[in-house]
């Protein structure tokens, strides 16, 4: 894979050093605002990248044929166009897109070019959630569900200030449930599929919901998707059966230890996740797709994250949570 990266915020900064290590990817490229071409070409140099660029036709001139996609949510959809139409593959940080209309407009956009597009969400390529599939009959007839990420963010207090920064921006597609807890959705309807119905109850701060709990009702149980960026709580997950249950201790973007616990006395361990690398499993998978056009492991991502979107789109409208894509 040789790829090019638009963005340089935190992910980037984060996640360069161990991206620019992983067998099968050359970054030739990564792109930058005009006005931070200095921090741009600080990056490229010392991960080894050769060229920093300002705009998206040098980038897509640099014999690339993936782009990965890292910018504030509401530009994901501008980019990601751009590149498919040129016929590049796509992997768009998540959300994908601002609402399911978005991303159905770009899955049509990457068959016409015979290309792919991946939501880049660390959960279903993790190591532990294999595991916590594979143990699910172990507990039996399942009850009560339950992940949340609480994690008070950095911008918050900003925000309270008047000063809004595109994690709480309506018009730049922020808020909780686009954030944090698009991580527990995709836990939960990983495992589970699509609910038979939703409620989304939101704290509403300035026209964002700042923090929030989407219920879930499935065929014979319950689920809770808890997140917040306004306070600190619990992170983790609890799934509870009839014969057992199964939880976990960190957010659902990396999920690390599983526990297992029958209520016949078993308990089982499992642990080989880590938050500092939990991007790496779905860029190795996503190199195996590109490089063999795996066009079974596409749908099965892409139909992942429609139904993630669709529940999103709904949860917001519902909210009236309306960002400039939705009135498009």
């Amino acid at each position: 894979m040789k790829l090019g990266i638009i963005g340089t915020g935190i992910i980037v900064q984060e996640f360069l050093p161990k991206l620019v290590k992983i067998e099968g990817i050359e970054v030739l490229g990564l792109q930058g605002i005009p006005q931070e071409m200095d921090l741009v070409k600080q990056l490229a140099a010392e991960n080894g990248v050769a060229h920093a660029v300002s705009d998206f036709e040098a980038l897509a001139a640099l014999a690339i044929d993936t782009v990965y996609v890292a910018v504030p949510n509401f530009l994901h959809m501008h980019y990601s166009k751009q590149a498919l139409q040129r016929g590049l593959n796509v992997i768009v940080e998540k959300p994908a897109t601002s609402n399911d209309k978005e991303l159905l407009e770009l899955k049509g956009i990457a068959k016409e070019n015979d290309v792919f597009i991946f939501e880049a969400v660390t959960t279903p390529y993790l190591k532990g959630f294999a595991k916590i599939k594979e143990w699910l009959p172990e507990i039996g007839d399942i009850k009560l569900v339950q992940s949340q990420y609480s994690q008070y963010s950095r911008r918050y207090d900003a925000f309270k200030e008047g000063i809004i920064l595109p994690a709480f921006d309506p018009q730049k597609s922020g808020g909780a449930l686009m954030d944090l807890n698009l991580y527990n959705l995709h836990f939960v309807m990983g495992l589970f599929g699509q609910p038979l119905s939703s409620t989304y109850l939101a704290n509403m701060e300035k026209a964002i919901d700042t923090s929030g709990i989407l219920s879930m009702t499935y065929p014979s149980f319950q689920a809770l998707c808890i997140a917040a960026k306004d306070s600190k709580g619990m992170t983790g997950a609890l799934i509870q059966g009839d014969k057992g249950l199964i939880r976990t201790f960190a957010p659902a973007n990396a999920i690390g230890k599983v526990v297992l616990e029958k209520y016949d006395g078993t308990v089982l361990t499992f642990e080989e996740d880590s938050f500092e690398n939990r991007l790496i499993p779905e860029f190795t998978e996503f190199i195996t797709a590109i490089n063999t056009k795996d066009q079974e492991f596409y749908e099965e991502a892409m139909a992942r994250s429609l139904a993630v979107s669709r529940l999103q789109t709904q949860a917001r409208l519902a909210n009236q949570i309306i960002f400039p894509a939705d009135q498009a």
